[in-house]
């Protein structure tokens, strides 16, 4: 590399870090997004998570039933995807669960060597990473696969167990696919509904380009709704179509009379049932996409998606083996630290992230501390679990440090259903956060694109 291009990278790489310690990017992290007043999806995760934990207590395998969780959580996938589409996503997530977690049982079975458990969990994380990147995947992320990894490593020690974990990560997983899936037999208008709805809500801002990007998503979901256009379906184009000359409107100085009476549509969309009161003038829906498939297999060559998650598998292994240095009991918590901060490509993304999830671990640790030191019978775990799992799924359009609020007490309250755990590894989690964190950030900033120069707005 010629030495001009090496001092570019080392002045870009320079200003990347400066921006991560900035006291502007910090107080960026405050920041409170839109929420999305649609609590159906949210409230569909708790009642999954809580079907299955109930399950477990009731047959007297609470020791298993935070497996069945962790297949369950593949319903958190895909919440906004038309029902079609949801099926085979869904399906990847819930299978790739019980693949993680399997190879994380052989993997505790074979080998009790934490540098071969560090160096295959952080291999596994960048092709998890690359896989729900490249079929467009949407949810918690890879993190969810490598938690089921790192908690049949832990677990599972002789032939039986893998058998065992095979077993009840899978059962979870089948329960969160077909209890997110039901609605559409009551509902399967829903999601054209809701994405025609969240395109409304970012008509109302009136900022250009998230408002078409999301009437563009609203019309591909509605095409992927049904394969025949209905008088419902055309209706919901109609209003998309009036969003998208409110938009024109404005952009060309205009301040159209019946702008409410487009957008006032919203909330009625939102809601539990079919709505018709629409307009009716469209006469064929959006192209209807490629397969979700075969776009994806091409994506997993995509050159910017491989780099990424090789950056994610380096800095993965590097937090686990720095806090496997410092002393810590549980490295690969360092692991899943770096991998949440690094799931955006950009750098300002990664930086965002970090910040967040370190500060709503700090303070789920506090919750997560109290509620094992109120040494919690199996039922109020549970329903403590369900309490956060569903605040954590209407805080992530918000702000993901309030999401991690919410996510840290409920990981740390279910990883303690198989056993009791002390207070004291609230403190641990913290710890390991704040290396994963601080080695996903540098990692991010030494390996930057030339290209990505966001963070210097």
């Amino acid at each position: 590399m010629p030495v001009t291009a090496t001092i570019d990278r080392l002045h870009h790489s320079r200003s990347a870090l400066a921006h991560a310690v900035s006291g502007r990017t910090w107080r960026q992290a405050f920041t409170l997004g839109r929420s999305d007043s649609s609590v159906a999806p949210a409230v569909r995760v708790g009642i999954v998570v809580a079907v299955v934990l109930i399950g477990g207590g009731l047959l007297g395998r609470a020791d298993l039933a935070g497996f069945a969780a962790l297949g369950a959580l593949c319903s958190t996938f895909a919440r906004y995807e038309p029902y079609p589409r949801r099926a085979g996503k869904l399906a990847m997530v819930g299978g790739l669960t019980v693949v993680y977690a399997t190879l994380g049982a052989v993997l505790g079975t074979v080998t009790t060597s934490s540098a071969i458990h560090i160096l295959a969990i952080a291999v596994a994380a960048g092709i998890g990473a690359l896989i729900l990147a490249a079929f467009a995947i949407t949810g918690p992320g890879a993190v969810i696969l490598i938690f089921a990894a790192s908690a049949a490593v832990a677990f599972a020690h002789s032939a039986p167990d893998v058998l065992t974990v095979f077993t009840t990560v899978t059962i979870g997983a089948v329960i969160g696919w077909t209890l997110s899936m039901l609605p559409a037999l009551l509902h399967p208008v829903g999601p054209s509904q809701l994405a025609v709805a969240r395109a409304l809500a970012a008509v109302d801002t009136r900022q250009q380009a998230p408002a078409r990007a999301a009437i563009e998503r609203a019309r591909t979901v509605i095409a992927l709704g049904g394969r025949r256009p209905s008088a419902h379906s055309l209706g919901l184009v109609t209003l998309l179509d009036d969003a998208e000359a409110l938009l024109d409107a404005w952009a060309e100085g205009k301040d159209p009379s019946h702008a409410q009476d487009v957008l006032t549509h919203e909330r009625a969309l939102r809601k539990m049932r079919r709505y018709d009161a629409l307009p009716v003038r469209a006469r064929e829906l959006h192209a209807r996409p490629r397969n979700f498939l075969a776009d994806g297999l091409a994506q997993l060559t995509s050159r910017s998606l491989v780099v990424n998650a090789v950056r994610i598998a380096a800095a993965a292994a590097l937090a686990a083996w720095c806090a496997t240095a410092v002393g810590f009991e549980h490295p690969l918590w360092a692991t899943m630290g770096a991998m949440a901060a690094m799931q955006g490509l950009a750098f300002h993304s990664t930086v965002q992230r970090g910040i967040q999830r370190l500060l709503g671990n700090v303070g789920g640790a506090v919750i997560a501390a109290g509620l094992l030191a109120a040494s919690l019978g199996y039922w109020e775990t549970v329903a403590a679990i369900v309490v956060l799992q569903i605040a954590a799924e209407l805080l992530v359009m918000t702000n993901y440090g309030l999401t991690s609020l919410a996510v840290t007490p409920m990981a740390l309250l279910l990883t303690g259903l198989a056993g009791h755990l002390d207070p004291a590894v609230a403190l641990s989690r913290v710890a390991d956060t704040l290396i994963g964190v601080v080695i996903g950030i540098v990692v991010a900033a030494v390996t930057i694109e030339a290209a990505d120069r966001l963070h210097m707005r």
